[in-house]
């Protein structure tokens, strides 16, 4: 048994421990907004954070959440959410969708951390979360709108 916050909510699952976050998250709860893009923390389509901390749900086990606060893109529920959620939406950033709720993840996470970034900021923020669809420049731009949108 393990038991962790998820999405705000005492949560207590008994799988086994080496089960990764990302298998918990989409086969055990339902929760398929975290996709499955590589399995080696090399795409980002997982990413969730943990402590506020994005983390690549692939690679972390459920036993190593004991105590955590988890966050999937189904609970995420901040300013910098909501700004980063009306500027993709503003923008039109997603085209196929895939990596976005990875993308937004880690958006949100620096915005916490960062409410006026620099390019570089994005940059590196961001490196890790790949779009096959390669809309980077909106990704960046949105990420800008919504550092605007915060400070409105």
């Amino acid at each position: 048994m393990v038991s962790f916050t998820l999405n705000g909510a005492p949560t207590t699952v008994d799988v086994e421990e080496d089960m990764p976050l990302l298998w918990l998250l989409r086969d055990e709860l339902k929760m398929t907004g975290t996709k499955f893009g590589c399995g080696v923390a090399s795409c980002g389509a997982c990413t969730v954070h943990v402590d506020g901390v994005p983390t690549r749900s692939c690679q972390i086990a459920v036993g190593d959440l004991e105590g955590a606060a988890v966050t999937s893109i189904e609970g995420v529920d901040s300013k910098a959410a909501a700004a980063i959620q009306e500027a993709w939406v503003e923008l039109q950033v997603p085209q196929c969708g895939y990596c976005q709720s990875g993308q937004i993840m880690s958006a949100t996470a620096l915005l916490a951390e960062t409410p006026k970034p620099t390019d570089e900021d994005i940059d590196f923020a961001m490196e890790g979360n790949v779009c096959r669809c390669a809309t980077y420049a909106r990704i960046r731009k949105a990420i800008h709108r919504a550092s605007e949108i915060m400070e409105a």
